[in-house]
């Protein structure tokens, strides 16, 4: 997986403290955005200036540019005519058919570090919020709550994850710094906040003289360095298949939940949701004709 904060030195710190207990063990966590990708209200695109507006899929077609196979592009999804909606650039994010929205791509980025620091797998229950889900475009604003089981010593913790608008309780009542983007865990001695570069014990007073353990996670050999060393040693990467793609099934399931309207939950083992068969249609799809899975 692609998630180049994972080889840089700050993820691994927090890793370290979380682990470690600087904050005693963590009962729950929250991954915030403020990427808003998908589907907002007219008013709220022309407040943000959003180039990227759009309600509903085009009825039109449009010229397809020189170059663009656009058969290929589409691959396994349900075919539509070209429309410069969905191409070139961030547009495809948008949509469920392509895309799945700012929690398929940014939550692999920021959800990895809850993921590494509390060793989570499976979760057992997701349960999402936000607008009346939309057919075609996944939403720019919501949230979504996870739960997980205990992991060794470490407690059961929930998980969650607010998109767009949405941000967490501490944010909103100023008991940590408003940062646009960050990971938050609480812990039963306090609370580490971090972002992608930097991070900082909560309340700071409290932990004034604090000394980190010493670093024990091995520094990277760099996000593309590890893929070559990989091809040539058939050694694994930190963001390996195993882990990566634990990650991303959870990240997919908080769209589940939010598509599917209901707290759901999850067999991993059988890649079902056991309370909603509703949900099958979210995870499982027909491929277009002349695609297959082998």
């Amino acid at each position: 997986m692609g998630t180049q904060i994972h080889a840089e030195d700050n993820y691994r710190r927090v890793v370290e403290l979380v682990q470690s207990g600087a904050i005693g063990p963590v009962h729950e966590a929250h991954v915030w955005v403020d990427r808003a990708w998908g589907r907002q209200s007219q008013a709220d695109a022309t407040r943000l200036h959003d180039p990227l507006f759009v309600l509903e899929r085009p009825k039109m077609s449009s010229e397809v540019p020189l170059g663009l196979d656009w058969d290929l592009w589409i691959g396994p999804a349900p075919y539509r005519e070209f429309s410069d909606v969905y191409y070139p650039g961030p547009k495809w994010y948008r949509w469920w058919d392509f895309g799945n929205g700012t929690m398929s791509d940014l939550g692999s980025h920021w959800n990895d570090l809850a993921f590494w620091a509390l060793k989570l797998d499976a979760p057992r229950t997701v349960e999402a919020f936000g607008p009346p889900p939309h057919p075609e475009i996944a939403p720019a604003s919501m949230r979504a709550v996870y739960e997980y089981g205990p992991r060794g010593e470490m407690p059961p913790v929930k998980v969650h994850w607010y998109q767009g608008q949405e941000k967490p309780k501490p944010w909103h009542d100023g008991t940590i710094p408003k940062w646009k983007y960050g990971v938050l865990f609480i812990g039963s001695k306090g609370m580490l906040l971090s972002d992608y570069g930097k991070h900082v014990l909560l309340p700071e007073k409290e932990f004034q003289g604090f000394t980190p353990p010493k670093p024990w996670i091995p520094k990277s050999l760099g996000h593309w360095a590890e893929w070559v060393h990989a091809c040539k040693t058939g050694a694994p990467t930190t963001c390996n298949f195993e882990y990566s793609g634990r990650l991303t099934e959870a990240n997919h399931l908080g769209n589940v939940a939010y598509r599917t309207g209901k707290k759901i939950e999850w067999d991993a083992a059988k890649m079902r949701v056991t309370n909603a068969p509703e949900a099958e249609r979210f995870i499982r799809r027909d491929y277009r004709k002349g695609w297959s899975l082998t």
